[in-house]
Formats: C-alpha cells, sequence, structure tokens
C-alpha cells in the first residue's frame, strides 16, 4: 500500500511540474515558452552500436544521455518530446543529424525513448516535437 501511495504521490508531482512548465526531476531546464513544431511525428531511438562514435555536433554519442538526431534544428537546441499516447515528456538536446529512413521525423537516444514509451520493445512511437524557447 505505502509503494502505491508513494507511486501515486510521484506520478502527480510529475503532472504537477509539467503543466506548470516547470523542470523535470533531474534536469535544470527552465521552460519559458514552448513553440510546436510537429504533431503525429514518427520517433526512433539510436541502436546501442552508436555509443560511443562521434556525432555529426562533434561530441562523442552517449545512450545514457537525453540527446536527439534531427535533420534541420541547429546543434544544441532543446526540444520537449511528448509520447501522444501516454502523454509522457523528456527534453532532449540536439547533438547529431538524422534519421535518414522515410518517415521518420527524430531519432532519440535510447534513454530519452525509454523514459516515454509504454511499450519497451517497440522501435517507434508517434510524438509531438516542440522547441524550447528561451
Amino acid at each position: 500500500m505505502k509503494i502505491l501511495l508513494l507511486h501515486l504521490f510521484f506520478t502527480i508531482s510529475l503532472t504537477t511540474i509539467a503543466q506548470e512548465n516547470l523542470p523535470l526531476p533531474n534536469q535544470d531546464i527552465k521552460i519559458e515558452k514552448l513553440k510546436l513544431y510537429k504533431e503525429k511525428a514518427h520517433a526512433s531511438y539510436y541502436h546501442d552500436k552508436f555509443n560511443g562514435r562521434k556525432t555529426a555536433s562533434g561530441t562523442r554519442f552517449d545512450n545514457n544521455k537525453l540527446t536527439a538526431a534531427h535533420k534541420k534544428f541547429p546543434f544544441g537546441t532543446q526540444l520537449k518530446i511528448t509520447n501522444e499516447i501516454n502523454k509522457k515528456s523528456v527534453i532532449v538536446k540536439v547533438t547529431d543529424r538524422g534519421p535518414f529512413i522515410n518517415g521518420r521525423e527524430i531519432d532519440l537516444s535510447k534513454k530519452a525513448f525509454m523514459d516515454i514509451t509504454s511499450n519497451k520493445k517497440s522501435g517507434g512511437i508517434i510524438v509531438k516535437i516542440e522547441i524550447i524557447e528561451k
């Protein structure tokens, strides 16, 4: 019972944080303004084989960080990615180019993808992409 109540409290707290545009836990990003970029966008995630390789921005890719690849956004752009089905969100930083597969809009690090997906065995989800403007 205590675990259930703790889980419920944590879920309500995260929902409140998201609704009030406060920084998410473990992320020191203050969301001042969000600009909708795209709804119903297809997101996938990086394969583990890319871990440690250089990204297009020159940084080393780490599947345990909250990063993303996009074809157009400048490196360093911060995006709020929301799973359209379960409404879970994550904030990522664009550090690479891609994805280069037709129909895919954004590649997320494995950590970012797993933080918002309901089905851990899925390779793709439908998301809303918002630009965090400061």
